[in-house]
């Protein structure tokens, strides 16, 4: 398991220091990003969450995701690895 944490379903007002502040009661938060769009710089409705370990991230996991926080019901888990398509130029 990784210790990164995607978080769906934020609410469009959500700043990162109140996802940071959300996760902190479950342990040491490395970072929080929320997306957003690059042309208008809105938020895109999710986050990424580091922990410090992977425990944290499990208990956080075990005690976020569900939880209605700004009227929201949070989704966490797991990050996925960003998979690279395969549809672009061959690079020589």
């Amino acid at each position: 398991m990784s210790n990164k944490l995607y978080v769906g379903n934020l609410s469009f007002q959500m700043q990162e220091d109140a996802l940071k502040d959300a996760f902190a009661s479950h342990g040491s938060v490395v970072s929080a990003k929320i997306i957003t769009d690059r042309e208008t710089g809105r938020s895109k409705g999710f986050g990424f969450v580091e922990m410090e370990n992977e425990e944290q991230a499990q208990a956080a996991i075990d005690g976020l995701n569900g939880q209605e926080v700004d009227g929201r019901s949070l989704r966490v888990s797991v990050a996925r690895e960003q998979q690279r398509g395969g549809g672009g130029r061959n690079r020589y």
